[in-house]
């Protein structure tokens, strides 16, 4: 189970996460990454500097949440694969850094794939979703 402050319950917070997050597919798993400003490296610098404290930042632990829908399977599929995700994103998210969010969707092949498959998707899925992004000459 994943503490009271590691979860994500509102609405808007997974919205947040799915709009302003990376976004990365792999096999059963998609996953949506938001980073702190300060450590996410695809962000740009601003000439001035956020008013957010390190103390008030390094409080808030990273959160994960989990969306599995019903074209996964029934409730207790569902559940099966809720409870997967949930024990893999828990041993996952002390690597994230402090204010990190991030949303783990289970698409329906997430209901047949074994335990091994979901940790190297939901892996693969989160460095993806860590490295920066490159630029693409225009």
């Amino acid at each position: 189970m994943l503490a009271a402050a590691q979860r994500l319950r509102r609405s808007t917070d997974f919205a947040a996460a799915v709009r302003g997050g990376r976004r990365v597919g792999r096999g059963a798993v998609v996953v949506h990454l938001t980073m702190p400003p300060a450590t996410d490296p695809s962000a740009t610098t601003s000439p001035k500097p956020a008013r957010v404290s390190g103390a008030e930042q390094s409080s808030a632990p990273a959160r994960a949440g989990f969306v599995v829908s019903k074209a996964v399977g029934n409730a207790v599929v569902r559940n099966k694969v809720r409870r997967r995700l949930r024990a893999l994103a828990r041993e996952r998210l002390g690597a994230l850094p402090d204010g990190s969010t991030l949303v783990v969707r289970a698409l329906p092949a997430a209901a047949e794939a074994s335990y091994a498959r979901l940790t190297t998707d939901l892996d693969a899925a989160i460095a993806v979703a860590r490295s920066p992004r490159e630029r693409r000459p225009r």
